[in-house]
């Protein structure tokens, strides 16, 4: 029998993972798993633990939480070895991710992906030191990700993130940024924000990266120039409809590689998957295929 460790954030969802824990075990158990579970208990937790569990020989690591658990969980992962197949039962705010590769916010559904067995290879990216799996980026909006309170997502959802960005938009101010690939400088000027997508997926904009794929061994930048406010929510707008990229205040490239810097001097906080992520200056490199996920 296989051994999967079930790594849960016991406070997503409205602690839904924690009331039907017995369900989600006797699926998990039904399917072949010999299933144990651990409960995160602070910043950093699904990280230490998601390490453990792969110098302890499971066959499958299973994240069970937000876009921030399943960070924390890569992270864990990302520089070993030998990974196991990832797992991904999701029950977070925005759960972008989940919704790029197609997996169901229903647990009982969820758990029955990881059941079926079907699994794909899955680029990731590094960002000096750490690793992201959906998205990361530098700029005043990047930063609503952690800075929504827990309560406020519990109560709203995902409308939490649209009231705080709303909330920010009169304080956004622009950042010098110079971006550049191994053969050429892709921008060196002030701009407002800058995303760098390995899924199409982020923070309820469906469309926000429409040609990003998992598997494709590229990241996707995108970079909005300087800008009013007015157009910013503009473009905001037609990135709703996946209608932006060909508007002259962006910027669109893909590459394997990145360097980011501010030749300004300003601090830039870097946000990868909606956690903190260190700051500017940085090089970013797509890791093709380094993890196996369990996928519909």
């Amino acid at each position: 029998m296989k051994r999967a460790r079930l790594i849960y954030n016991p406070s997503s969802g409205r602690e839904i993972i924690r009331r039907r824990l017995p369900e989600i075990l006797d699926l998990l158990e039904s399917a072949g798993y010999e299933t144990s579970c651990h409960a995160t208990k602070g910043e950093g937790d699904a990280t230490e633990e998601a390490a453990r569990a792969v110098s302890r020989g499971f066959d499958v690591i299973i994240a069970a939480g937000g876009d921030g658990t399943i960070y924390e969980v890569v992270n864990g992962m990302a520089e070993k070895k030998t990974r196991p197949a990832l797992g991904i039962i999701p029950c977070g705010t925005s759960n972008d991710l989940a919704r790029a590769l197609g997996i169901p916010r229903s647990v009982g559904r969820a758990c029955r992906i990881i059941a079926s067995g079907k699994k794909k290879k899955v680029d990731i990216g590094r960002i000096n030191n750490r690793y992201f799996i959906n998205i990361a980026g530098g700029g005043s909006l990047t930063n609503l990700t952690y800075e929504v309170p827990s309560k406020l997502k519990t109560v709203m959802g995902q409308l939490a993130y649209y009231v705080k960005g709303l909330e920010k938009l009169p304080f956004l101010h622009p950042i010098h940024v110079r971006l550049e690939t191994k053969n050429e400088v892709l921008i060196d000027e002030e701009i407002m924000v800058f995303l760098i997508a390995n899924s199409h997926s982020f923070g309820g904009f469906d469309r926000l990266a429409p040609n990003a794929n998992l598997s494709d061994g590229k990241l996707d930048l995108i970079v909005v120039k300087k800008t009013n406010i007015a157009e910013f929510i503009r473009l905001a707008t037609q990135a709703m409809r996946g209608e932006h990229l060909k508007d002259p205040s962006i910027l669109y490239f893909q590459t394997d590689y990145l360097k980011a810097t501010t030749p300004g001097g300003q601090t830039v906080q870097l946000n990868m998957d909606g956690e903190l992520g260190g700051q500017l200056p940085c090089e970013i490199k797509a890791l093709p295929g380094h993890l196996e996920l369990f996928v519909p």
